[in-house]
Order: structure tokens, then sequence, then C-alpha cells
């Protein structure tokens, strides 16, 4: 059984956009829990999370770490230029993200 996340998003919820990215890190730090988690899929304005210089990049690179993927999206990292500040070596692709999320027992979006 395999889960995969997904954020679209560069926060939790609506509202104040600290408070939004506070809850996020504090999600990130207890997917751990998750023992079947196998991928964590950032387009749109999520894929500002997958940079080192986010608020949450120790918790992504802790995960990423642990065998969990980060597929971020090559258009979105492009769309916002962030190439050159990715956490992981490569951005993904539309064929690589559905193809996961295509084989994933559960998908979850947050």
């Amino acid at each position: 059984m395999s889960t995969v996340i997904i954020f679209n998003k560069d926060q939790m919820g609506h509202g104040d956009v600290k408070f939004g990215q506070k809850l996020l890190g504090t999600c990130l730090r207890k997917l751990v829990r998750i023992p079947d988690l196998s991928a964590i899929v950032l387009y749109n304005g999520g894929v500002h999370l997958a940079t080192k210089d986010s608020p949450v990049a120790v918790e992504l690179g802790q995960l990423h770490e642990r065998g969990v993927d980060l597929l971020a999206c090559g258009t979105c990292v492009e769309y916002y230029g962030l190439k050159d500040k990715l956490l992981v070596e490569h951005p993904s692709n539309m064929d690589e993200i559905l193809a996961c999320l295509a084989e994933a027992d559960k998908v979850i979006t947050l």
C-alpha cells in the first residue's frame, strides 16, 4: 500500500500565510508517522515548498532522506523561476506525477 500527499499551495488552509506555513511545518513533521508514504507531489504554488529557502525545507529534506519521493512539477518550477533553488536535483514532469498518482493506493490533497 502506498500513500501520496499533494501540496498545491505553499501553506495549509486559507487565511494568514505565516500561520498556514506553521501548520504545514507541523504536518510535515507528523508525516513520518504514515508508514506507507511514498511520495509528495508539489504543483502550482506548492513548488515553493520544495526550495532550499522554504520554511519547510528541513522537514521535506528529512522526508526525502527517508525515501519519500519529492515530485515538484517542472512546468510550475519554470513558471515561478525556481529551478536553481530546488531541494531535489531535478524537477518532475506531468507524466511522472500522473504515473505516481495512478500507482498510489491513496492520494491526499492538503
